[in-house]
């Protein structure tokens, strides 16, 4: 591996904290974290940027952008990596977010803990060391936004926090992961992307742009949507299985869809929507005929994030559906 130099960006979130008598809070910086920690090589040369020290629950779209912004500097000034630490509750938001707007060939590797440093099993230091390491790493270029917990990397667009406290909370369900950390080395086992959908942004517009996010479920009958078109300026829909919702609500999304961009994607984790098998009122083939745009593979919390953004361009339908596509299927 030739020289590298990362630079190390924090946010807080659990890998920061200690506990108390009030419970765990953000304390620690970004020296603190890596001070002690063995394995990152004499090839590596780590510099540490703290930003803020809250818990993910509370970081904004302009909170990852600064990230961005700053990220951008510092790859301007010569870093050859990028690693984030956060709390775990968003980052399969935020490093998707990342992802999104990314737009050096170098890698920007989010990780964090689910344990804080005090507890037995802490994953924090060896989640960071990963993460450095898979930064450094050539093998990592043109990669994008990825995700380095618990010896996997997983690809930003794919990644999801799937357990509450396990250490192995984050999987990517529907192709896995893209490496693993072995003997302190990045190991990938598949091709990066040839090329990848970077999408401008501006944070004004961001700001006034607002995508709601409706779940469908169990007799549902839209009510949760009456005046969403005077509410939202974009609509995710997760629907049951490969895209269904209650027949009743097909009317309703459709006209939604007449006057806003709504994305089609599914509720269960995992899996496609579909787009030629069901033909009821309330299936995939229906909603999609009636202007919904299919997610694909895509999450609906990535698909919110990915349409705030397209939105917020003000890109057209059809500029839309693309994006959508390509994110969903082919990113």
């Amino acid at each position: 591996m030739t020289d590298a130099r990362v630079v190390l960006f924090t946010l807080g979130g659990t890998i920061s904290m200690s506990g108390g008598a009030g419970g765990a809070v953000a304390r620690l910086g970004g020296q603190e974290l890596v001070s002690g920690l063995n394995g990152f090589g004499d090839d590596v040369q780590v510099q540490v940027r703290d930003l803020r020290r809250v818990p993910s629950a509370d970081l904004t779209f302009d909170d990852v952008l600064d990230v961005v912004a700053a990220a951008d500097e510092a790859v301007t000034a010569g870093a050859t990596g990028i690693v984030l630490t956060q709390g775990t509750d968003t980052l399969e938001e935020s490093s998707f977010l990342i992802d999104a707007v990314w737009s050096h060939e170098l890698p920007l590797v989010v990780t964090g803990a689910m344990r804080d440093p005090t507890l037995p099993g802490a994953d924090g230091s060896a989640n960071l060391l990963a993460a450095v390491r898979v930064a450094a790493s050539p093998a990592a270029r043109g990669r994008g936004a990825l995700v380095a917990f618990n010896d996997e990397i997983h690809a930003a667009v794919r990644v999801r926090k799937t357990h509450s406290t396990s250490t192995a909370t984050f999987a990517s369900p529907d192709t896995g992961p893209v490496g693993h950390v072995v003997e302190g080395e990045a190991r990938f086992l598949v091709p990066a992307t040839a090329s990848r959908p970077v999408i401008g942004w501006s944070r004004e517009s961001l700001r006034a742009t607002r995508i709601g996010l409706h779940t469908a479920v169990f007799d549902d009958d839209g009510s949760a949507l009456a005046g969403a078109e005077d509410r939202y300026d974009g609509l995710v829909v997760a629907g049951f299985g490969v895209g269904h919702v209650p027949g009743a609500m097909a009317p309703l999304l459709g006209d939604l869809a007449a006057q806003m961009p709504v994305v089609l994607s599914s509720r269960t984790g995992a899996g496609p929507v579909l787009a030629h098998t069901y033909g009821a009122p309330g299936s995939e083939r229906d909603l999609l005929s009636r202007g919904l745009a299919s997610g694909g593979f895509l999450h609906p919390y990535k698909a919110r994030v990915l349409l705030h953004l397209l939105v917020a361009a003000k890109k057209s339908r059809a500029e839309i559906t693309t994006a959508v596509a390509q994110f969903g299927d082919e990113h």
